[in-house]
């Protein structure tokens, strides 16, 4: 999927992330003001899931995580079905947290049927191993 770099709500979480290791409480709160702002199903992708990066709690983090993922699945652009992997990894990880570990195998199984739209570079190696590492976690 294509980020349009012209696209304001684009442009202003990537300018927000600079300020997530040095002032994470004003990322956050300019995060939640793109998520405000955003007016588009990708735009309000994009918004919610730099909103999940900055929960401090994990039932927070997960509310983000899934509303992340509700509107990636609106998206009419395969490109978008290379964020599912992480997304579910995501929302897998935040029930394997929680102990509901029947939803995060739920959602680390959604992930793995998701895991042919991954690169095959350091990142989608990345994802691919969390979501092994995960499954065997909470094997039922």
């Amino acid at each position: 999927m294509h980020f349009d770099p012209n696209n304001t709500i684009v442009q202003f979480c990537a300018k927000r992330m600079e300020l997530e290791a040095t002032q994470p409480s004003e990322a956050k709160a300019l995060f939640i003001q793109a998520w405000n702002e955003a007016k588009t199903d990708i735009e309000k992708f994009t918004a919610a899931h730099y909103v999940a990066r900055q929960q401090p709690s994990t039932k927070d983090k997960l509310h983000w995580d899934k509303t992340a993922l509700e509107f990636a699945l609106k998206i009419e652009d395969d490109g978008i079905k290379s964020n599912y992997p992480s997304l579910y990894l995501n929302i897998a990880k935040c029930y394997e947290d929680l102990g509901d570990y029947n939803n995060a195998h739920i959602n680390y199984q959604k992930a793995l049927l998701y895991e042919n739209n991954l690169m095959n570079d350091g990142y989608g190696q990345m994802i691919r191993s969390g979501i092994k590492k995960g499954i065997a976690r909470v094997a039922l």
